[in-house]
């Protein structure tokens, strides 16, 4: 059976007239980077500010008396923690507590909306309506009639806010508010996937081009692909689903705890391994990294070893920009997952020694 052809933004014809080099990614053709490249655009967004299409993400709108009460059963973190306009990362999880997916949750005055990565949008969906019961609760997937643009930067407030209908300097972190930008009515989201301040906007999919193009260009901000973003997100210690996270691993062992509230009154999917695991201790933690060898480059599936033993893999790894060094993350023994840890990577059948570093790579710079 052929594969099913990919799937386009909203954004897709102006990413071909910029020059952007197309990948598939998630069941979408998306770019990687533009003629600018990946450091370019990675030194955009830490100095300056850039744009992102994110349109490929998923978004389930859930709404009906039971609409809090059946994303507190699915989602680790605490709903009920929420004010209207406040958002909270938070995971899927499977009956052992591991990730189905992370997600974001925004908490509205009538309806809750979960963002979920493009590639598990199906598994996403089945596995809460399977959770679903007899709650009172009414879901609908508006990922293909919802369009995302990112603006990250140190630089992304003074960009929207003479655009913007809504004083955006006045939107805490991981607050939303609906209001308009270059006429495009948006919910406006000061999240994002970078570790510097900026926003994410929320729109229609037809919208995307105007919105785009009055954010976009000289004097603006810098198209950014795929390529950059996953530089930045390494460099701020932000987990990559696929990688970092996935089916086998719990946010315990990813350092992800803050998301985890095991007492938050409401039972949820995965709660009671959680506390099992809690209890017990995890086995292992997910860690930072740098390699010490020069020119030596350690990439997403290489072996890890420890005294001479195979631990694990290298779940993130490039070179980045701003530390201008080889990078990663993998895991380690609970006893041996912290700062100074030296261990080898397997780079193409040579051994090179990297070390156990505190993440994130680059501070966080988001406004508080």
């Amino acid at each position: 059976m052929p594969d099913a052809p990919l799937k386009q933004t909203p954004l897709h014809a102006i990413h071909v007239a910029l020059g952007a080099k197309m990948v598939p990614f998630a069941g979408y053709e998306m770019p990687v980077t533009y003629p600018a490249g990946i450091s370019a655009e990675h030194r955009a967004v830490r100095e300056a500010v850039g744009i992102f299409d994110v349109s490929h993400m998923g978004e389930f709108e859930v709404t009906g008396p039971d609409r809090n009460a059946l994303v507190q059963k699915v989602t680790c973190n605490d709903v009920g923690a929420l004010a209207a306009g406040q958002a909270q990362y938070s995971a899927i999880l499977t009956d052992q507590g591991t990730f189905v997916d992370d997600c974001l949750v925004y908490r509205f005055e009538d309806k809750v909306m979960l963002v979920v990565n493009a590639s598990n949008i199906d598994q996403d969906w089945n596995h809460i309506v399977e959770q679903k019961g007899g709650a009172n609760a009414r879901m609908r997937n508006i990922s293909d009639e919802t369009a995302l643009i990112a603006v990250q930067g140190p630089k992304a407030e003074g960009l929207l806010k003479p655009l913007a209908s809504v004083d955006v300097s006045k939107i805490p972190y991981y607050h939303f508010t609906d209001g308009k930008v270059a006429g495009v009515q948006c919910f406006i989201s000061r999240t994002g996937y970078t570790g510097e301040d900026g926003f994410e906007l929320y729109h229609r999919s037809v919208d995307a081009e105007k919105l785009w193009h009055a954010l976009a260009g000289e004097g603006r901000a810098e198209p950014c692909g795929l390529g950059a973003r996953d530089t930045l997100r390494l460099e701020a210690g932000l987990p990559l689903y696929g990688n970092d996270i996935d089916d086998t691993v719990t946010p315990l062992e990813a350092g992800l705890n803050f998301i985890v509230k095991l007492d938050k009154g409401a039972a949820f999917t995965g709660q009671a391994a959680l506390k099992r695991q809690k209890l017990e201790g995890t086995r292992r933690r997910l860690v930072g990294f740098k390699v010490q060898e020069p020119k030596a480059v350690a990439r997403h599936g290489f072996d890890v070893y420890l005294n001479g033993a195979k631990v694990d893999l290298v779940r993130s790894g490039t070179v980045t920009p701003t530390v201008n060094a080889s990078i990663g993350t993998t895991y380690l023994p609970r006893d041996q997952a912290k700062a100074g840890t030296r261990f080898e990577v397997d780079i193409r059948g040579k051994r090179a020694a990297v070390e156990a570093v505190r993440m994130p790579f680059v501070p966080h710079r988001t406004k508080r």
